[in-house]
Parts: structure tokens; sequence; C-alpha cells
């Protein structure tokens, strides 16, 4: 959404009541999102921190919630003269006179953005799963607006400098995704990869219900076009026609990323259909369109969600060769296609005439030059640098005050357990044993190696609680 795409006459909070509805509308079905990326992050994870996943996507929505309303959406959209081309300072706690004319679309605009907001932060808590400690990520999910509030207004603020210089995000490509993958590539890194998750190499572990990571993927395709199509802000002064378009491209753009994502599969698992190969090209592909989702003409919808498609399937192992260990592959999904999504913006986008959204640019292949695409660079080395180091100090005095990492026993015991004193008589102590591939009847040399590792821990295995519902 760009300030200038509310409206033909511009102005974040000028839209009418039909448009309202449209919007609010539109923000109700983006928070079910939320249960999307539960579900896909619950099918990745072992079934001793399924609990703990969720609960993590749970408080993303309260606690994350009560910092945008009482600085987050002031910082990125409040209306003060003290504004600056970085920050915005008004409407703190969302203090709002019932005699401002504005006040209806203040709170409608409200709503919408923290359905953003809070999508932001969660896309983190599946890249941390499985051994970052819960208070530590209550604190972070309490103040990580901070992180994200800033580039918001930066490109969607009347004040921001990215703005002014005509970037263009239509729905949250750099926002909101390239911001969460960014500061979830940062956090993996500062955590460390799970215990034994590289010891015989980067193939990932199995899955613990891949069922549910598909059901995942149906409930964020279907909030995906809320996402898209609701920020048009609006079906009146032509911008239904856009609405429309945004759904379509975001549809057609994702029919891109999943036939490459089963191309790849296919090819590389010799046949066979990796369930996160096609699931998480998907959602590139969805991520890559939602910067520009009415610009494009349809092919170019299905070119940007097929690359964007593809460079998931080649940057999850690549992040994965590095020691890089996101279980859900966030970084690959938000941050890589969130990148390239911003990017295609300044080569394929068109004037979307009466809109104003493009500042009256075109891409560099629809004859419109470099300009816009120079602007979308910056907007992508901007987010992405001040993401990263952002989420590094930020992370670094939330490890100050509770441990980000939880002790080896408490991983291998599992989060739900020792986080939320669940207990599961079918789970198996050690699901990272799975990744050394003690497979029944075969048992290669290095499994072995591996399985005389994992038990000479001894210092490790001292501390887990062994009962008779907990082993076998």
């Amino acid at each position: 959404m760009n300030e200038s795409s509310t409206s033909e006459s511009g102005g974040i909070y000028d839209f009418s009541s039909e448009d309202a509805a449209w919007i609010l509308t539109s923000a109700f079905i983006i928070f079910t999102m939320q249960t999307g990326f539960g579900l896909l992050e619950l099918g990745c994870v072992a079934p001793k921190n399924e609990v703990n996943i969720m609960m993590k996507n749970l408080v993303d929505i309260f606690l994350g919630g009560i910092t945008y309303w009482l600085f987050g959406y002031a910082l990125s959209f409040g209306r003060s003269e003290l504004n600056t081309p970085f920050v915005a300072l008004g409407d703190f706690a969302l203090n709002i006179d019932n005699a401002d004319p504005q006040k209806g679309a203040i709170y409608t605009f409200f709503v919408f953005q923290l359905s953003f907001a809070t999508t932001a932060t969660t896309i983190v808590s599946g890249a941390v799963a499985e051994r970052c400690g819960f208070k530590a990520y209550c604190l972070f999910s309490l103040i990580n607006n901070i992180v994200y509030c800033l580039p918001a207004g930066w490109v969607w603020g009347e004040h921001g400098f990215l703005s002014k210089m005509g970037a263009v995000d239509i729905a949250g490509s750099s926002v909101v995704h390239l911001t969460g993958g960014v500061t979830a590539l940062a956090a993996v890194i500062m955590l460390g990869p799970r215990i034994g998750r590289y010891e015989l190499g980067i193939e990932p572990l199995p899955l613990g219900k891949p069922s549910s990571c598909a059901q995942g993927l149906f409930v964020l395709w279907w909030g995906w076009l809320a996402f898209n199509s609701g920020s048009t802000y609006g079906v009146t002064n032509g911008k239904i026609d856009y609405a429309a378009k945004a759904a379509a491209m975001t549809m057609i753009s994702s029919f891109g990323g999943g036939t490459v994502g089963l191309l790849y599969s296919f090819h590389t698992q010799n046949g066979r259909c990796s369930m996160m190969d096609v699931v998480n090209s998907v959602l590139g592909a969805l991520v890559a369109v939602t910067a520009g989702c009415f610009l494009y003409q349809s092919w170019e919808a299905l070119l940007v969600g097929a690359i964007g498609g593809l460079l998931v399937a080649y940057s999850v192992p690549f992040f994965d060769r590095l020691n890089i260990d996101d279980p859900v592959g966030a970084s690959s999904v938000h941050g890589v296609c969130g990148m390239w999504g911003t990017l295609a913006v300044g080569l394929f986008a068109e004037n979307p005439l009466p809109l104003t959204t493009t500042y009256g640019r075109s891409g560099l292949f629809r004859g419109g030059g470099w300009t816009l695409f120079f602007v979308q660079s910056l907007t992508v080395i901007s987010i992405a640098v001040w993401s990263f180091f952002s989420t590094i100090v930020l992370l670094w005095v939330v490890n100050k005050i509770f441990p980000l990492r939880l002790e080896a026993y408490q991983e291998i015991r599992g989060a739900d357990y020792y986080e939320h004193g669940i207990e599961d008589s079918q789970i198996l102590i050690l699901r990272s044993m799975s990744s050394f591939r003690l497979l029944g009847h075969r048992r290669t040399k290095a499994a072995a190696t591996s399985q005389k590792y994992i038990f000479h821990r001894s210092s490790i295995w001292q501390q887990v609680v062994f009962t008779p519902s907990s082993v076998f």
C-alpha cells in the first residue's frame, strides 16, 4: 500500500464508508493467516514442540498487539508536526478525540495495519522453532514492533523517506515479508542449529505432521487474497478493478511457484514429491507477487511467481549448507522472495491509472527507465540492513533478561514438557535421532557413528527426566 494508492486525491485516511467496509473485511480475513502460520509451523516441528509453536503464534497477537497499540502504529503513521522522514511521532496509544473527523478512518486503518504487524512477527516463530525459550520469545514478540514499524512508515507513511522517493510496495513484500524474513535470519544465526541437525548432512528432518503443512498453506492462500486485494484500500473510484486484478494476479503467481516447486522436487527427489518443496514454492510466489500484485499482466505475474518458487527451492538448501537452521524456510520464503518481489516492481510495473500507486512511473521493461528499479533497490537495502542489525541488538537485550536458547536437555525432551507442562505418551525423547537416519534394517557406518556420538553426551542424558510414558 502506498499513500497515493488509497485514493485518487491522496492521503492514507481519505476513503469512503464503502472503502472502510472493504478494508475491515480484508483485515478480519488476514487475521486468519495466524491459523495458517500455526498449522504450517506445527507440521514442521516434532510432536514434543507442537503446543510451544502454537503458543508462540498466539502471543504474537496480544503481546505484539499491546506494543503496536502503544507505540507501533504511532511510529509508522502518527500525525505530528514532529514527524521526520525516518519516524512518525503522533497518535500514541491510539488516543483519538471523538471530535476528530478522521477517527473512523484511523480506527479502520489501525485494524488493517495491525494484521500486517502481527504477521511480520509470526514469520519469526517458525524459524526459531524447537530451541528458543518461550519467555525470551514472549519478550521478543512484545518489543519486535520496534523492528517492523519504522520500515512500515518509511514506505507507507506520508512522512517516510522511501515513500517520498516513490517506493512501491502495495501489500508488503518489503515491509512485511523482507522485514520478517531478515529478522528470522538474524534470530536463527544467533540461536544456532538444533542439536544434531547437521551431523549427517543437510537433508531436512522428517516433518512432524506433513498434512498440517498443507492445511496451513490453504489457510494462508485464502488470507493472501485479502492481504493483496485489501491493499487497494477500497473499491470506489476505480479501485474495485484493481482489487479484482490483485486477486487474479495473486492466484496466477501462485500457479507459477507451485509448478516450479513440483518440478524441482521431482528432479531432486528421484521422482518423488517433497511436501515442503511445493508448499514453500507456493508461498515464495505469493510473497514475490505481493509488492506489485495489481501492477502486472498475467504472464508477468506467472513469471514473478515462478522465479519466486525457484529462489525458494535453491535458497533453502543454500542456507542449510551454511548451517543456518530454519525449520520452516522463513528466511528463504519471506526474506529472499521479499527481496525479489520488491525488485520485480522496478522491472515489470505498469502505471495503474487512475491510481497513482507508482507515482506515474513504470518499470524498466515497460520503458520507464532505471528510476523505479533504483528506488526499489534502495528499499531492499534499507529494510534488510535495518532489520538484520536492529534484530541482533534486540535479541542481545532479550538474552540478557531471559536466555534465548533452551538448555540442551530441555531441547531434547521438548519445549512442551518444560515450558508448558504437557506430557504426551506418543513423544519419543530424542526426535533429533531421526536426523541420523537409523533406518530399520539398514544401519550405515555413518549412522552408527552418529548414534555413538549421541549416547556419549552423558552430560545431557543425565539431566533428562525419564518416565515410563515418555520413552517408548
